[in-house]
C-alpha cells in the first residue's frame, strides 16, 4: 500500500477525535447563537440568518448508545466524505482522457 503511514495516522486521528468530547467548551464552530452574543458581544450577519442542516442531528440515532451512535455518525461523514472525493476524482480523470 502506497500511502500506508498515512492511513494509520489518519486512523488514529479517526479514534481520538471524540476525546474532544470530555470537554465543558463546545466544540468550534457549532456554537449556538447565544455563545457569539456572550463572546464577541454580538451576532455575526451570516450567522443570524445562517441555514441549519444537518444529515445527523446532535450527531446520535434514535434507540442506540451515544457513544456508539457518536462513532457511527463520523463513520458516516468519513465515508460521505471519501466517496465525494473519490467521485470527484474519477470525474476529473475522465475529464482529462478526452
Amino acid at each position: 500500500m502506497r500511502y500506508k503511514k498515512l492511513f494509520y495516522f489518519l486512523v488514529f486521528l479517526f479514534i481520538v477525535s471524540p476525546v474532544g468530547v470530555l470537554t465543558d467548551s463546545p466544540a468550534w464552530g457549532e456554537w449556538e447563537k447565544d455563545f457569539y452574543k456572550a463572546v464577541l458581544g454580538f451576532i455575526p450577519e451570516g450567522i443570524k440568518e445562517g441555514v441549519s442542516f444537518s444529515f445527523i442531528p446532535d450527531y446520535s440515532f434514535d434507540g442506540l448508545n451515544p457513544v456508539l451512535s457518536y462513532y457511527l455518525s463520523g463513520i458516516v461523514g468519513v465515508v460521505l466524505i471519501f466517496f465525494t472525493f473519490f467521485t470527484l476524482k474519477i470525474l476529473l480523470s475522465k475529464k482529462d482522457e478526452r
